[in-house]
């Protein structure tokens, strides 16, 4: 703390970036200010909600980047995200993958549905709210505007030559003016142009009536009918069918949600929902969240970006270099309101969830602390043995983080030193390994170790834990009753009963963790025990890998048919000689 004191002291009053790091040295938040020493101390000094306190308490160490500018920090702080990825940012990870449509960069072009943007070339239209909606409306520009549509160029055309959606460059020569007309026509119709192009059609249709050509009117007439069944109005219109996202933020309580409108040709077509706890000034984070959202290509910058009058928000025009502007009036102030008013009322849903959530978990977390008279057990190991009569007997190890699996952190072990069903020795030879490796590697140890058990398995822990390793770590039982329901929670060396409400919170944490790692547990020794019935005499034959394995159980259907056949029998199936006398040799031996 003295360390962080003095670094406090020298920090310039100057614009930039800082990262926060752990004890572990790991980058955990990377935020951005424009005076560095005001935004760096502030953390350090005065009340904090309990969010922004879990944060700070992690904060081993810091360093800071200055820029010249906001602009630069604002750069250099989506970069850092994006290359660090810290525990505490926002990294828009969750985000929908929404379909686009898109003109590909090739010598003769395709049209087609894609969720990846890339800096590719090629011409993106959308996002549409659905699959279903993209792949109608490219339906229909199939039937307007032939392209190719095969992703290969075949030998000879094919059925969409025939039916009149593809110009075949596959067989006759298709000038670049050709397929630039065709992408412009379809540009022109995706960027609301689509009622000109239907009078043109219903012009055309009227023409082709004149001229008797009816057939000619009637595929213009279907067409027209198509345009109209795709493209119908929806509720919610703006009237200059400009393709703009509308931005709205709602704070409370340490968290943020961010609403953003997609309007494509002047039709809000979707929406997108994003809520995260926040740890600068909320105007800073909404930004740095604008900027982040179409960082490197993340979204198809529109024409325009409607949002709610922050400060700084001409810096973020400016790095997205597109036109962001704040509505004073009119139905564009109206979209910013409604946005707004939707974060609102998720925002509101979100903290009545997260209530009911924490009750379940880091609040459970807590409270078993409090019961258990230790710090409260943020990150909980627990271990569980398998084993049948001592055959093939593994361990399992499950981890729990604010009441919560992490799963990435599960370990599975084979007990190797082990023979015959003993539990205690298994929970010894496990409980070494997982804490001896964590000793050698420095990795931070956990808050409280559960083991699968009673007395005897608790004891076996902790006798290795103190003994061999030295370690002074909180060391729990979890009993069973003869359901196979857990019971008790036995605490110590002397095993005490830890009394809990059996309908209390923390109560049903434990049984979650018992009921977890058991599965995991039973998975693993199911796994396990099948390998090893899988084999035979047959893996000792030096030439006999899987498939001849199943060759021959397929041919013979079992050992003893095998053990009773001739050479020939094997040699007819295409086994070498020399392999079928080594097999009939080990078959007989056994």
């Amino acid at each position: 703390m003295d360390t962080l004191k003095e670094k406090l002291a020298v920090i310039p009053a100057k614009p930039g970036c800082y990262l926060m790091k752990n004890r572990n040295g790991a980058i955990i938040y990377v935020g951005k200010a424009k005076v560095l020493k005001n935004r760096v101390r502030s953390y350090f000094t005065g009340s904090h909600d309990t969010k922004t306190q879990r944060l700070v308490s992690q904060i081993d160490d810091f360093e800071y980047i200055i820029t010249s500018s906001n602009i630069e920090a604002l750069i250099l702080e989506m970069n850092l995200i994006k290359k660090y990825e810290p525990k505490y940012n926002v990294l828009l990870k969750d985000d929908k993958s929404y379909p686009y449509l898109k003109i590909t960069n090739e010598e003769h072009p395709r049209l087609i549905t894609t969720r990846n943007v890339k800096k590719d070339g090629g011409k993106y239209f959308g996002p549409y709210p659905n699959a279903f909606a993209a792949n109608e409306t490219k339906k229909l520009l199939d039937r307007l505007y032939p392209l190719r549509k095969c992703r290969t160029l075949p030998d000879r055309v094919c059925l969409y030559y025939h039916i009149g959606q593809c110009l075949a460059p596959c067989e006759f020569e298709v000038s670049q003016a050709q397929n630039q007309a065709l992408t412009s026509e379809i540009g022109r119709f995706l960027n609301n142009g689509h009622k000109t192009i239907r009078k043109e059609i219903e012009q055309n249709m009227l023409q082709a009536s004149e001229d008797l050509n009816f057939e000619r009117a009637k595929e213009l007439r279907d067409q027209i009918q198509h345009i109209d069944a795709v493209m119908e109005k929806q509720k919610m219109t703006e009237v200059d069918g400009v393709d703009r996202d509308v931005f709205a933020y709602s704070f409370d309580k340490g968290w943020m949600c961010v609403q953003v409108f997609f309007v494509r040709q002047g039709k809000l077509i979707e929406r997108d929902v994003s809520i995260f706890p926040f740890y600068q000034e909320p105007e800073d984070d909404f930004l740095s969240f604008l900027g982040q959202f179409y960082w490197e290509g993340a979204h198809i910058k529109p024409k325009e970006i409607l949002i709610p009058d922050v400060a700084g928000y001409e810096e973020v025009e400016q790095v997205l270099e597109t036109s962001v502007r704040v509505p004073k009036r009119g139905k564009k102030k109206d979209l910013v309101e409604l946005a707004g008013q939707n974060a609102d009322e998720a925002l509101a849903a979100k903290f009545r969830l997260l209530e009911r959530d924490e009750e379940r978990t880091v609040r459970a977390v807590e409270h078993l602390g409090e019961a258990m008279a230790i710090n409260a057990p943020y990150r909980i190991e627990a271990f569980d043995n398998s084993n049948i009569q001592g055959t093939d007997p593994v361990s399992a190890m499950v981890v729990f983080v604010d009441g919560k699996p992490e799963k990435k952190s599960y370990r599975k072990y084979r007990v190797r030193d082990v023979e015959g069903p003993d539990d205690y020795a298994s929970m010894k030879e496990v409980i070494r390994r997982r804490y001896l490796r964590l000793l050698r590697e420095e990795a931070p140890m956990p808050d409280l170790i559960l083991v699968d058990g009673g007395k005897g398995q608790l004891r076996a822990a902790i006798s290795v834990l103190e003994d061999e390793l030295g370690l002074s770590l909180p060391v729990a039982g979890l009993a069973k009753d003869d359901k196979h329901k857990t019971s008790q929670l036995l605490f110590g060396e002397d095993a005490t009963v830890i009394p809990l409400a059996r309908d209390s919170h923390a109560f049903y944490l434990l049984q979650r963790i018992q009921d977890e790692v058991h599965r995991f547990a039973i998975t693993f020794h199911r796994d396990s025990r099948g390998k090893s019935v899988q084999k035979s005499v047959l893996d000792d034959v030096e030439g006999v890998g899987d498939k001849r394995k199943k060759k021959l159980f397929k041919h013979f259907g079992s050992i003893k048919k095998m053990k009773e056949a001739e050479l020939e029998e094997f040699t007819n199936i295409s086994i070498p000689e020399k392999v079928a006398q080594e097999i009939m040799t080990r078959l007989r031996e056994n």
